[in-house]
Protein backbone atom coordinates (compact mmCIF):
# COMPACT_ATOMS: atom_id res chain seq x y z
CA UNK A 1 0.00 0.00 0.00
CA UNK A 2 1.32 3.34 -0.73
CA UNK A 3 1.91 5.40 2.03
CA UNK A 4 0.76 8.80 2.40
CA UNK A 5 2.19 11.46 4.65
CA UNK A 6 1.16 14.80 2.68
CA UNK A 7 -2.63 14.71 4.14
CA UNK A 8 -3.16 17.56 2.65
CA UNK A 9 -2.69 16.55 -1.19
CA UNK A 10 -3.90 12.92 -0.96
CA UNK A 11 -6.72 13.59 -3.71
CA UNK A 12 -4.57 15.30 -6.40
CA UNK A 13 -5.57 14.00 -9.21
CA UNK A 14 -9.00 12.57 -7.92
CA UNK A 15 -12.38 13.73 -9.15
CA UNK A 16 -15.16 14.16 -6.75
CA UNK A 17 -18.66 14.21 -6.72
CA UNK A 18 -21.03 15.16 -3.91
CA UNK A 19 -24.88 15.77 -3.95
CA UNK A 20 -26.48 17.82 -2.21
CA UNK A 21 -23.04 20.13 -1.55
CA UNK A 22 -24.18 23.59 -1.51
CA UNK A 23 -25.19 23.60 2.12
CA UNK A 24 -24.78 21.84 5.35
CA UNK A 25 -23.15 18.61 5.56
CA UNK A 26 -22.33 18.38 2.00
CA UNK A 27 -20.67 21.05 1.51
CA UNK A 28 -18.60 20.37 4.40
CA UNK A 29 -17.70 17.36 2.61
CA UNK A 30 -17.05 18.65 -0.43
CA UNK A 31 -14.87 21.72 1.02
CA UNK A 32 -13.21 18.93 2.88
CA UNK A 33 -12.11 16.99 -0.27
CA UNK A 34 -11.23 19.89 -2.36
CA UNK A 35 -8.81 20.89 0.87
CA UNK A 36 -7.17 17.78 0.25
CA UNK A 37 -6.50 18.09 -3.50
CA UNK A 38 -9.74 16.53 -5.16
CA UNK A 39 -11.25 18.42 -8.15
CA UNK A 40 -14.80 18.52 -6.59
CA UNK A 41 -18.30 18.41 -8.47
CA UNK A 42 -21.62 19.88 -6.26
CA UNK A 43 -24.93 19.30 -7.13
CA UNK A 44 -27.73 20.37 -5.67
CA UNK A 45 -31.61 21.94 -7.24
CA UNK A 46 -30.74 25.97 -6.70
CA UNK A 47 -26.80 27.43 -6.08
CA UNK A 48 -25.91 29.16 -2.99
CA UNK A 49 -26.08 33.12 -2.84
CA UNK A 50 -22.27 32.80 -2.13
CA UNK A 51 -21.03 30.19 -4.05
CA UNK A 52 -17.49 28.50 -3.55
CA UNK A 53 -16.06 28.83 -6.99
CA UNK A 54 -13.31 25.95 -6.55
CA UNK A 55 -16.78 23.95 -6.34
CA UNK A 56 -17.88 22.87 -9.96
CA UNK A 57 -21.79 23.00 -9.75
CA UNK A 58 -23.94 20.84 -11.92
CA UNK A 59 -27.94 22.07 -10.99
CA UNK A 60 -30.00 18.78 -10.50
CA UNK A 61 -32.98 17.40 -9.28
CA UNK A 62 -31.58 13.64 -8.34
CA UNK A 63 -35.15 12.92 -7.49
CA UNK A 64 -35.94 13.13 -11.04
CA UNK A 65 -35.09 9.79 -13.01
CA UNK A 66 -33.49 11.59 -16.04
CA UNK A 67 -31.05 13.61 -13.97
CA UNK A 68 -28.22 11.02 -13.26
CA UNK A 69 -27.13 10.42 -17.06
CA UNK A 70 -27.30 14.77 -17.42
CA UNK A 71 -25.00 14.30 -14.41
CA UNK A 72 -22.62 11.24 -15.77
CA UNK A 73 -22.53 13.08 -19.00
CA UNK A 74 -21.33 16.26 -17.83
CA UNK A 75 -18.88 14.82 -15.80
CA UNK A 76 -17.35 12.53 -18.16
CA UNK A 77 -16.96 15.20 -21.12
CA UNK A 78 -15.38 17.46 -18.34
CA UNK A 79 -13.24 15.30 -16.49
CA UNK A 80 -13.04 12.11 -18.39
CA UNK A 81 -13.71 9.89 -15.28
CA UNK A 82 -15.02 10.11 -11.21
CA UNK A 83 -13.51 8.73 -8.43
CA UNK A 84 -14.81 9.71 -5.74
CA UNK A 85 -19.00 9.85 -5.40
CA UNK A 86 -20.42 10.67 -2.08
CA UNK A 87 -24.36 9.92 -2.60
CA UNK A 88 -25.80 12.81 0.34
CA UNK A 89 -28.35 14.21 -1.07
CA UNK A 90 -31.30 13.33 1.38
CA UNK A 91 -34.11 14.20 3.35
CA UNK A 92 -37.58 14.55 4.73
CA UNK A 93 -40.68 16.88 4.35
CA UNK A 94 -43.64 14.77 5.50
CA UNK A 95 -45.89 16.12 8.15
CA UNK A 96 -45.96 14.88 11.76
CA UNK A 97 -48.43 12.36 13.49
CA UNK A 98 -47.37 9.45 12.44
CA UNK A 99 -48.57 6.74 9.35
CA UNK A 100 -52.48 7.95 9.43
CA UNK A 101 -51.45 11.24 7.82
CA UNK A 102 -49.01 9.80 5.47
CA UNK A 103 -49.98 9.43 1.84
CA UNK A 104 -48.39 7.47 -0.58
CA UNK A 105 -46.82 10.71 -2.09
CA UNK A 106 -45.21 10.97 0.94
CA UNK A 107 -43.57 7.48 0.92
CA UNK A 108 -42.90 7.69 -2.95
CA UNK A 109 -41.38 11.29 -3.01
CA UNK A 110 -39.15 10.45 0.24
CA UNK A 111 -38.06 6.95 -1.03
CA UNK A 112 -37.13 8.64 -4.33
CA UNK A 113 -34.93 11.46 -3.23
CA UNK A 114 -33.61 8.80 -0.48
CA UNK A 115 -33.58 5.82 -1.82
CA UNK A 116 -33.65 5.73 -5.62
CA UNK A 117 -31.70 8.80 -6.05
CA UNK A 118 -28.24 7.39 -5.21
CA UNK A 119 -29.01 3.93 -6.58
CA UNK A 120 -29.51 5.77 -9.83
CA UNK A 121 -26.38 7.69 -9.51
CA UNK A 122 -24.46 4.59 -8.46
CA UNK A 123 -25.83 2.85 -11.97
CA UNK A 124 -24.27 5.37 -14.20
CA UNK A 125 -20.66 6.05 -12.78
CA UNK A 126 -20.34 2.36 -11.15
CA UNK A 127 -18.90 1.01 -15.33
CA UNK A 128 -16.26 3.19 -15.40
CA UNK A 129 -15.06 2.42 -12.21
CA UNK A 130 -15.55 -0.74 -12.52
CA UNK A 131 -13.21 -0.80 -16.05
CA UNK A 132 -10.39 1.44 -14.35
CA UNK A 133 -10.72 -1.08 -11.17
CA UNK A 134 -10.76 2.35 -8.91
CA UNK A 135 -13.62 3.71 -6.91
CA UNK A 136 -15.00 4.97 -3.77
CA UNK A 137 -19.00 5.39 -3.17
CA UNK A 138 -19.93 6.59 0.38
CA UNK A 139 -23.82 6.80 0.90
CA UNK A 140 -24.82 9.09 4.02
CA UNK A 141 -27.65 7.72 5.86
CA UNK A 142 -28.66 8.10 9.08
CA UNK A 143 -29.09 6.58 12.51
CA UNK A 144 -32.63 6.66 12.27
CA UNK A 145 -32.33 3.22 9.67
CA UNK A 146 -31.81 2.08 13.08
CA UNK A 147 -34.03 4.83 15.45
CA UNK A 148 -36.90 5.69 13.23
CA UNK A 149 -39.05 8.58 14.99
CA UNK A 150 -42.24 7.45 13.85
CA UNK A 151 -44.14 10.21 14.55
CA UNK A 152 -42.57 12.68 11.90
CA UNK A 153 -39.81 10.80 9.43
CA UNK A 154 -41.18 6.93 9.42
CA UNK A 155 -41.32 7.12 5.01
CA UNK A 156 -37.16 8.73 5.75
CA UNK A 157 -36.08 6.09 8.59
CA UNK A 158 -37.22 3.50 6.18
CA UNK A 159 -35.72 4.93 3.06
CA UNK A 160 -32.55 4.92 4.76
CA UNK A 161 -32.34 1.72 6.18
CA UNK A 162 -33.21 0.47 2.83
CA UNK A 163 -29.92 2.48 1.89
CA UNK A 164 -27.76 1.21 4.29
CA UNK A 165 -29.10 -2.78 3.00
CA UNK A 166 -28.22 -2.02 -0.70
CA UNK A 167 -25.05 -0.15 0.45
CA UNK A 168 -23.96 -3.70 2.19
CA UNK A 169 -24.99 -5.74 -1.09
CA UNK A 170 -23.38 -3.73 -3.51
CA UNK A 171 -19.80 -3.45 -1.49
CA UNK A 172 -20.26 -7.33 -1.56
CA UNK A 173 -20.55 -7.00 -5.73
CA UNK A 174 -18.12 -4.78 -6.17
CA UNK A 175 -15.26 -4.85 -3.76
CA UNK A 176 -13.50 -7.20 -6.05
CA UNK A 177 -13.54 -5.38 -8.69
CA UNK A 178 -11.87 -2.45 -7.31
CA UNK A 179 -14.76 -0.31 -6.28
CA UNK A 180 -14.94 0.52 -2.37
CA UNK A 181 -18.56 1.15 -0.93
CA UNK A 182 -19.49 2.62 2.70
CA UNK A 183 -22.13 4.08 4.30
CA UNK A 184 -21.85 7.38 6.97
CA UNK A 185 -24.87 7.08 9.12
CA UNK A 186 -24.93 10.36 11.14
CA UNK A 187 -27.10 11.48 14.04
CA UNK A 188 -28.49 14.94 14.51
CA UNK A 189 -26.23 17.68 12.44
CA UNK A 190 -25.89 20.99 13.44
CA UNK A 191 -26.43 22.26 10.08
CA UNK A 192 -28.15 26.25 9.17
CA UNK A 193 -31.46 24.19 8.82
CA UNK A 194 -31.00 22.65 12.05
CA UNK A 195 -30.23 26.34 13.98
CA UNK A 196 -33.19 27.39 12.22
CA UNK A 197 -35.48 24.58 13.66
CA UNK A 198 -34.39 25.33 16.90
CA UNK A 199 -34.95 29.21 16.42
CA UNK A 200 -38.68 27.84 15.94
CA UNK A 201 -38.97 25.79 18.88
CA UNK A 202 -37.45 28.15 20.84
CA UNK A 203 -39.92 30.70 19.94
CA UNK A 204 -43.01 28.56 19.46
CA UNK A 205 -42.82 27.26 23.12
CA UNK A 206 -41.15 29.95 24.37
CA UNK A 207 -37.87 28.88 25.52
CA UNK A 208 -34.27 29.19 25.31
CA UNK A 209 -32.03 28.23 22.09
CA UNK A 210 -30.33 25.57 24.71
CA UNK A 211 -33.85 24.37 26.10
CA UNK A 212 -34.64 23.62 22.66
CA UNK A 213 -31.81 21.64 21.70
CA UNK A 214 -32.20 19.85 24.88
CA UNK A 215 -35.67 18.50 24.17
CA UNK A 216 -34.13 17.62 20.40
CA UNK A 217 -32.01 16.06 22.28
CA UNK A 218 -34.31 14.52 24.71
CA UNK A 219 -36.49 13.63 21.14
CA UNK A 220 -33.67 10.86 20.21
CA UNK A 221 -33.17 9.61 23.47
CA UNK A 222 -30.39 11.41 24.68
CA UNK A 223 -27.05 12.12 22.98
CA UNK A 224 -24.37 10.96 25.49
CA UNK A 225 -21.64 13.31 24.17
CA UNK A 226 -23.92 16.26 24.79
CA UNK A 227 -24.39 18.01 21.52
CA UNK A 228 -24.82 17.88 18.00
CA UNK A 229 -22.38 17.14 15.77
CA UNK A 230 -20.40 19.78 13.12
CA UNK A 231 -21.04 19.14 9.94
CA UNK A 232 -17.10 19.06 9.63
CA UNK A 233 -16.87 16.48 12.08
CA UNK A 234 -19.26 14.10 9.86
CA UNK A 235 -16.75 15.57 6.45
CA UNK A 236 -13.70 15.00 8.23
CA UNK A 237 -14.96 11.35 8.73
CA UNK A 238 -15.46 11.29 4.91
CA UNK A 239 -12.57 12.76 4.08
CA UNK A 240 -10.50 9.80 6.22
CA UNK A 241 -12.87 7.39 4.09
CA UNK A 242 -12.17 8.44 0.88
CA UNK A 243 -8.38 8.41 1.39
CA UNK A 244 -5.89 5.87 0.33
CA UNK A 245 -5.43 5.31 4.51
CA UNK A 246 -8.39 3.97 4.35
CA UNK A 247 -7.56 1.41 1.46
CA UNK A 248 -8.82 -1.94 3.26
CA UNK A 249 -12.51 -0.32 3.68
CA UNK A 250 -15.60 -1.30 2.39
CA UNK A 251 -19.00 -3.17 3.08
CA UNK A 252 -19.24 -0.99 6.34
CA UNK A 253 -21.13 1.59 7.85
CA UNK A 254 -19.98 4.19 9.65
CA UNK A 255 -22.11 5.84 12.58
CA UNK A 256 -21.21 9.09 13.80
CA UNK A 257 -23.92 9.98 16.16
CA UNK A 258 -22.18 11.10 20.15
CA UNK A 259 -23.58 7.74 21.17
CA UNK A 260 -27.11 8.37 20.71
CA UNK A 261 -27.98 4.62 19.32
CA UNK A 262 -28.53 3.26 23.10
CA UNK A 263 -27.10 -0.46 21.75
CA UNK A 264 -24.14 -2.02 19.82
Amino acid sequence: MEKITDYQNELSGKVALVTGGTKGTGRAIAERLQNAGAKVIITARTELENPNPDLHFIPADLSRQDSSEKIASIVFEKYGKLDILINNMGGSETPAGGFSVLTDAHWEETIQTNLLAPVRLDKVFLPKMIANKSGIIIHIASIQAKLPLYDSTLPYAAAKAGLVNYSKGLSKEVSSKGVRVLTISPGWIMTEASKRMMERISNSNKISLKEAEESVMTALGGIPFGRAAMPEEVAELAGFLVSPRAGYLTGTDFVIDGGTIPTI
